[in-house]
C-alpha cells in the first residue's frame, strides 16, 4: 500500500474530488485511500460497479499516473475477452486516438514497409516501361516480350514458399533486409545484364523475383507482431499503398528518366534507394515492439495486451520450420486464400505488364502518355486501399464478425473490377478507358482487406508458409496471364477478348471465397 499511496494522492488530493451518482457509496475520508478507491477501480475492471465515477481529470494523467505505479499493468479496454484487472472502464479507452496512432512507433514501421513494398514494385514495373524500347531494339515480339517479363516471375515462384517458411521462424525483419539486399543488387545490375547477354538479362531478372517473393509474407509477418486485430487492416492498407504508389511512381517517372538519363537510368536509381532503405532498417527498426530501444510503455502494453497469445507445444514448435503442409492442404479455407490470390494476381500482372502496351496499341497514345495513363489508376489503389481499410477495421470494431467482414471486402475486390474490365472494354477512347482501369485497380485494393489479411486469422503460427503457398499460386496465374496476354494479342491483335476472360474468371474467384474461407482460427495441428 505504500508503494502505490504516492501516485494514488497525487491522482485524489481530496476526497471532494471524487463524486459518486448514489451519495450512500460514499466511503469515509478517512478510509477513501484505503478501501474504497482500490475497492472501485477493481470493480470497475470487471463492470460490476454501481455506476462508474465521473473522471474530474484527464484521461492522459491517468495514464502517466498509472504508468509510474511499480509494478502494475493495465489493459486499455481494446480486448474485449481480457479478464486482467484494468484501470480504465472499457468504454473510456477503446485505442489509442488518432494522433497517438500516426506519431507511433509501429506506424513508423509500417511505413518502413511501405518504402521497402514501393521500392519492390518500382523495381518490378520498370522493365514494363523499358520493354518498348528494348523490343525495338533487339528486334523481340510481343510473345517474346511476354516471356522476357515474366522472366521475373519464374524466381517469384520458388521463393514465396520457402520466404514463408524462414519468415515464420526467423521473423520478418531479417528476411526482408535479405531480400532487399538481393533485389537492389538484381536492379542495379540490370543494364549491365541487357548489354552483355539476353541470358544474363534474364538471369537477374530471375533473381529479382527470387528476392522479391519474401516482401509480403515479411509484411503481414511486421504487421502481426507490431499491430492489434483491430488495427490491422489500416496497417496493411498503409504497407500496400506504399506498393501501389511504388507501382505508379515508377510507371509515371520511368519514361522520364530514360528521356534523360538513357533506358537504364530508372534501374540504377532505383537499386541504390533500396540500399539506402537497408540501411535504416537495420538500424531504426526491431522485429518486435518489444526489443524496440524508443517504444513508449503505454504503446508496448497496449500492443502485448490487445494480442491473442500465441502457444508454441514442442511439436509445433519444430513445424514452424517443417510445416504441416498435408494438413494445410486438406482446408477450404487454405484452398480460398490460394484460388483469391491466383485471381489477384493474375489481374494485377495482366494490368501491370500489359496496360503501358495496351493504351500504345487500341489507342495509338506514346509511351510517356501511356506509362501516364496505367500509373494513375495505382494512385488510386493506394487511396482507396488504405480507406478499404479503415472501413474494415471499423467493422469489426462495431461488432461485425471478422469472417463477414472478410468476405464483404473481397467481393467488392473482386466484382468490382470485373464489371470496370467490362466497361474498359467498351470504352471509345484513351481518357475513358483509363478511367474505367482506374475504378477496376482502385476497387482491386479491397482485396488487401479480405484474402491479404486473413493469413493470421486463420493460421497465425503457419501464417508465412500460407502466404508463400498462396503466393506460389498467385505466382503461376500471373505467368499464365502474363504469357498468356502476349500469345492472346499476337494470335488475335487484340486486347478484348482476354479482358473479356479476366472479367469472368473475377466473377468466379468472388463465389468461391464467399463459399470457402473463413475469418476463425482453423486447427491444422494433428493432435488438436
Amino acid at each position: 500500500m505504500s508503494i502505490i499511496r504516492p501516485s494514488l494522492l497525487r491522482l485524489f488530493p481530496h476526497p471532494s474530488r471524487l463524486s459518486f451518482p448514489n451519495p450512500k457509496a460514499r466511503c469515509p475520508a478517512r478510509s477513501i485511500y484505503d478501501r474504497c478507491t482500490l475497492h472501485r477501480f477493481s470493480r470497475l475492471s470487471r463492470g460490476i460497479c454501481q455506476g462508474p465515477p465521473r473522471w474530474g481529470f484527464r484521461q492522459s494523467h491517468v495514464r502517466s499516473e498509472v504508468e509510474d505505479i511499480p509494478g502494475t499493468s493495465y489493459t486499455t479496454g481494446v480486448s474485449r475477452k481480457s479478464e486482467s484487472a484494468s484501470f480504465f472502464p472499457e468504454k473510456e479507452i477503446q485505442g489509442p486516438i488518432w494522433l497517438e496512432f500516426i506519431t507511433s512507433e509501429r506506424v513508423k514501421v509500417v511505413a518502413m514497409l511501405g518504402l521497402a513494398l514501393a521500392l519492390c514494385n518500382a523495381d518490378r514495373v520498370v522493365m514494363s516501361v523499358a520493354i518498348v524500347p528494348l523490343s525495338r531494339v533487339h528486334g523481340w515480339t510481343q510473345s517474346f516480350s511476354g516471356i522476357v517479363q515474366s522472366s521475373f516471375l519464374w524466381g517469384y515462384l520458388i521463393s514465396p514458399f520457402f520466404g514463408g517458411v524462414l519468415v515464420d521462424y526467423y521473423g520478418g525483419k531479417v528476411v526482408l533486409a535479405w531480400g532487399v539486399l538481393l533485389w537492389s543488387i538484381a536492379t542495379f545490375l540490370t543494364p549491365w545484364a541487357a548489354q552483355t547477354s539476353l541470358l544474363a538479362l534474364l538471369a537477374v531478372r530471375v533473381l529479382l523475383g527470387i528476392a522479391e517473393g519474401v516482401a509480403l509474407p515479411s509484411m503481414n509477418n511486421m504487421v502481426s507482431r507490431w499491430f492489434p486485430q483491430t488495427e490491422r487492416s489500416r496497417a496493411v492498407g498503409i504497407a500496400m499503398a506504399g506498393f501501389q504508389l511504388g507501382c505508379a511512381i515508377g510507371l509515371f517517372i520511368s519514361p522520364v528518366i530514360m528521356s534523360k538519363a538513357g533506358i537504364f537510368g530508372p534501374f540504377v536509381m532505383f537499386g541504390l534507394l533500396g540500399f539506402l532503405w537497408l540501411l535504416v532498417w537495420l538500424f531504426g527498426t526491431s522485429g518486435t515492439p518489444e526489443k524496440h530501444p524508443q517504444i513508449s510503455k503505454y504503446e508496448l502494453n497496449y500492443i502485448i495486451k490487445s494480442q491473442e497469445p500465441l502457444i508454441f507445444t514442442k511439436k509445433n514448435e519444430k513445424s514452424r520450420l517443417i510445416p504441416p503442409l498435408k494438413r494445410l492442404l486438406t482446408k477450404f479455407p487454405t484452398w480460398a486464400l490460394m484460388s483469391a490470390n491466383a485471381m489477384h494476381s493474375w489481374g494485377y500482372f495482366v494490368i501491370l505488364s500489359w496496360m503501358p502496351v495496351y493504351f500504345n496499341m487500341i489507342y495509338g497514345v506514346d509511351l510517356r502518355k501511356a506509362a501516364w495513363f496505367s500509373a494513375l489508376p495505382w494512385f488510386m489503389m493506394a487511396v482507396i486501399g488504405y480507406a478499404a481499410g479503415t472501413v474494415s477495421d471499423m467493422l469489426i470494431t462495431r461488432g461485425v464478425s471478422i469472417t463477414s467482414t472478410r468476405k464483404i471486402m473481397q467481393t467488392i475486390g473482386f466484382v468490382g473490377p470485373a464489371i470496370a474490365l467490362l466497361g474498359l472494354n467498351a470504352a471509345k477512347t484513351p481518357l475513358v478507358a483509363s478511367i474505367w482501369l482506374t475504378a477496376a485497380v482502385g476497387l482491386k485494393s479491397f482485396s488487401h482487406s479480405g484474402f491479404l489479411v486473413n493469413f493470421q486469422e486463420i493460421a497465425p503460427q503457419y501464417a508465412g508458409v500460407l502466404h508463400g503457398m498462396s503466393n506460389t499460386a498467385g505466382t503461376l496465374a500471373a505467368i499464365m496471364g502474363t504469357v498468356g496476354a502476349g500469345f492472346f494479342v499476337q494470335k488475335l491483335g487484340s486486347f478484348r477478348g482476354f479482358i473479356m476472360l479476366t472479367s469472368l474468371l473475377y466473377l468466379c474467384s468472388a463465389v468461391f471465397w464467399d463459399l470457402f474461407s473463413t475469418g476463425e482460427r482453423v486447427s491444422f495441428d494433428a493432435d488438436v
